[in-house]
Formats: structure tokens, sequence, C-alpha cells
């Protein structure tokens, strides 16, 4: 046999060798003259490409970037103002903001400027570097957050040579960098409810606190599949990684779980337990006014484009049209000034769910809050980034198609929630009605030591319950009654002796 083989060997003709598919030519290669996907670039086009990375980017394209980034975050809260006040009233059918300006949207600027001239008032009890601190603590972090959100692919400037990403900065961990900031950002909110000096602001920074640590731990699970799927931290890297799909959708329930987390970490309705004024006045703001009110005001308006930012550039495609690369006008709409728009429409969208919710539902209790937190958001993070993780080894393992898989995942994934939830429902409706039942007297006293009673369990009348003021009041009403039916009771005299 292996004489056989060896004469087969040497009559076949040798095979060709196969070639690597050329990568076509993206848009920096473009922009720096490149024509040719196969050709090798010359020195002033290798040049250009590096340069157009963010590594290539000069100081003053960097101090310009950031300003940028500053005026944008400052211009959005003042729109972010009138944008909220106008959709409450929309939906509580009152015209909200309509005088200053043209539909009210010189308000915002007014309301700003009536903050800063305010009287300052710095209590007297407070820890007064801490108490001045706290709320530049608070902003500074929501400053940070924009830094690695991208805006755009690389761009020409208009009327210069230089090419550069419209992107701050970026790393491979950029997504945690999101979620450190986030965490020392509540810093902020607990040092300005401790140096307050009082009562509650102090119970409002312990329940932010236990807030963040809460809803954090589910945001964080609902973002692991995010980069699973796309196999990198890096926010330019997920963007680039939706070129065909967003991750909304074979992620649909990580989408669901995050929506839910990053209201509970910026502190709105119906989570604002940290602030809620119908028990804690203002909450953790309660000694700020004028101007170190305004600070916590902008940091947390500013939080709220943050995570919007945020859930745009991971699961809706960042500053990627609406259709995949691969559709015709795909290039033209992914280029130019387009991409900053596609980004603002989806931040905007995910803002109107904001002031949508707010307007909508009404604040949990703290129990519901805490329990919700931590017996409903983080085990569904738990069991869908286990299903999702084993489901995709699994098939990927037997060859399956994956475009399959991640279609219907999440679907998947979400109907065994609605399938376990009823079934716990069920479970808890069937308890409630054996605790319905006829309660049984319990004596207290039977074992010696006097023990409470169990949920289905009562104690005993008081021999002294004839003595309370109710039932005086009771007793002399019943004689009452009976004196005006003409019938006297028994005890109608030890009633009016009493």
């Amino acid at each position: 046999m292996s004489l056989l083989a060896t004469l087969y060997m040497a009559v076949s003709p040798s095979p060709s060798p196969i070639s690597a598919p050329v990568e076509p030519l993206n848009a920096v290669q473009k922009m720096c003259g490149m024509t040719d996907p196969a050709a090798t670039p010359t020195d002033a086009q290798a040049k250009c490409v590096a340069d157009a990375a963010l590594s290539g980017d000069s100081i003053w394209i960097v101090i310009i970037k950031a300003v940028i980034v500053l005026v944008f975050l400052l211009v959005s809260v003042l729109f972010a103002v009138w944008f909220e006040r106008r959709v409450i009233g929309r939906l509580q059918r009152r015209p909200g903001p309509n005088v200053h300006g043209p539909f009210g949207l010189f308000q915002s600027i007014q309301d700003a400027l009536k903050l800063v001239f305010k009287e300052d008032i710095t209590v007297r009890a407070a820890e007064k570097l801490v108490y001045i601190a706290a709320p530049i603590i608070s902003v500074f972090c929501a400053l940070l957050i924009f830094a690695v959100i991208p805006f755009g692919p690389a761009t020409r400037i208009p009327f210069t040579q230089e090419i550069t990403p419209l992107q701050l900065t970026d790393f491979p961990v950029a997504v945690l960098y999101i979620l450190a900031c986030a965490s020392i950002g509540v810093y902020g909110i607990v040092l300005g409810g401790w140096a307050s000096g009082s009562t509650y602001p102090l119970m409002g920074a312990v329940r932010s606190t236990a807030q963040v640590i809460s809803y954090e731990l589910a945001m964080g699970l609902s973002l692991v599949t995010v980069f699973m799927m796309a196999g990198s931290m890096s926010t330019s890297t997920i963007v680039d990684s939706q070129a065909n799909r967003w991750w909304v959708l074979p992620l649909l329930p990580a989408f669901v779980l995050y929506i839910i987390s990053m209201i509970g970490e910026t502190n709105r309705l119906p989570f604002d337990l940290p602030e809620a004024e119908g028990e804690l006045v203002a909450g953790f703001m309660t000694e700020y006014s004028s101007t170190k009110f305004a600070w916590y005001f902008l940091a947390e308006y500013m939080n709220m484009i943050n995570v919007s930012a945020v859930a745009a550039t991971l699961f809706l495609g960042g500053w990627r049209a609406p259709w995949g690369a691969t559709w015709p006008g795909a290039d033209v709409l992914n280029s130019g000034i387009f991409p900053p728009i596609w980004l603002l429409i989806k931040i905007w969208l995910i803002m109107f769910v904001f002031v949508w919710i707010r307007g909508s539902v009404l604040r949990f209790r703290y129990d519901q809050f805490m329990k919700f937190g931590w017996k409903v958001l983080i085990p569904v993070g738990l069991a869908w980034l286990g299903f999702f993780a084993i489901s995709r080894q699994a098939f990927e393992s037997w060859g399956r198609n994956m475009r399959l898989f991640d279609a219907v995942a999440g679907l998947v994934a979400i109907l065994l929630v609605v399938a376990f939830w009823s079934f716990m429902s069920d479970s808890k409706t069937q308890k409630d009605e054996e605790l319905e039942r006829e309660p049984e007297v319990l004596d207290a006293f039977a074992g010696g030591y006097p023990v409470p009673p169990l949920p289905h369990q009562v104690l005993p009348p008081s021999p002294r319950s004839g003595r309370t003021v109710e039932a005086r009041v009771a007793a002399s009403a019943d004689a009452r009654a009976d004196a005006t039916d003409g019938t006297v009771p028994d005890n109608a005299g030890e009633a009016g002796d009493e």
C-alpha cells in the first residue's frame, strides 16, 4: 500500500497553494490614498494609517476633544432638564415649560442661574473640606466616562490633513474603566451625606452605598455576555463587532437587565431611595444649597447621559447606522457627520425611557428595592450568563449554525424567565391560601416560657381586653343603642360606673 501511495503522489499534480483572502480597504486606508488592498503601502501611506489611530493624536487634538466632550455634556444636561419636564408634562396632560424661549428651551438656563445666585449655606456641624469636595467628586467622575465613548470612525478634520477617530481615548479594558468611574462617583454621595453632620443625609448616604453594591453586580453580569460576543472590553472594538447586527437582539435579556440596573445606578425613580423626599426630605442633598446643590444636580443628569451612551455603544451598535455594513448605502451613512447623529438619536431614545419610567412608576419601598436587586436581578443575571455560555459552547462543539443560536437565545431565555416567574407566583398564591385558613390559638406559656406565635397562630384574647379605652367606648355605644331600643343590658350599669 505504501508503494502505491508513493506512485500516486508522484504522478498526481501538486496542489496549488491557497492564498489567504485579501481584506478590503477600510475607511482610514482609503483616506490615506490606498487603492489596492493587496499592494504594499508606501511609507507615507503607512505613516498616515498609523497617525490615524488614537496613539497618533497630538496634544492639541486631545485637548480639543476633551473640550468638545465637556461642552457636549454641559449642553446635554441643559437640554435633558427641559426634555424631562416637557415629556412628563405631556404624560400628565399639561404643556410643561413653554414661556421662556421657543418651546420653553431657555427654562433650563434660568434654573441654572437661579441656583448659582441663591444664598450658599454651609452647615456649622459639617466637615468643611469633605462637605465641599463631595459634590465635586461626583461631577468629576461623571465627566470621566465619556472619554471612552466612540462618536464615530476615523475622520479627516475639515480644512486639515489630520485623520483621527471621533473618540477621546480607548484601551482594552474600557468598559471596566466605566464601571470603576461609576463606583467612585458614589463616594461623592456617601461623603456628602456623612460630612453634612445630619441624620437624614447620613441615612441617604448609607442607602446609596447598599444600592450601588446591589445594582452594580447586576449591571456587571449583564455586560459579561457582551464581552463574550465581541471578544473584547474595548468600546471601539465592541462597536466594530456590531457591523452586521446589534447585540440587543441575541442579548435581549442582558439588555433588559442593564436598563433596569442603570436606573438603580443613577438613583432615578422608581429607585431614588437615597433622596426620597417623602422619607428623608432630600436625602444626602438635604444640607446642600446653591452651587453645591447644582453640582449634585449636574452629576445626576450627566450620569443619565453616560449610562444611556454606554447602552447605545454596547447593545445598539454605537455610532453605526440601523442596518448592516453590507447593505446598500451603509458606507455613506457610517461616515462623515452621520455617525455622531446616529449615536445621539440612540442616546435620547434611552433618555426618553428614563423619563417615561419616572412619569409612570411609583417609588419602591426600600425593602422591595433591595429584595428586587438581590433576589431577582442578580439570580436572573447569573442564570442568563450560565445559560448563554453553556448553550453557545454546546452549539459550537456540535457544529451548529451560530446565527440561529444568536437569533433564538434571547427569546428562549425570556420564555424560561416568564415560566419560572409564573411558577413562583403560583407557589406564592398557594402558600397564601394555606395561610388564610382558620388560625390556631396558641398558649404562649404552655412550655413555661413565653414564645411568640407563628404566622398561622394567634394569641388568646387578653383578660384585660375589656379594660381598654376602645372596649369602654364600644360598651358605652352598645348601652346607648340598647337604651334607644328600650332594653337595658345587664352590664350597662357597670359600664356607666366605669
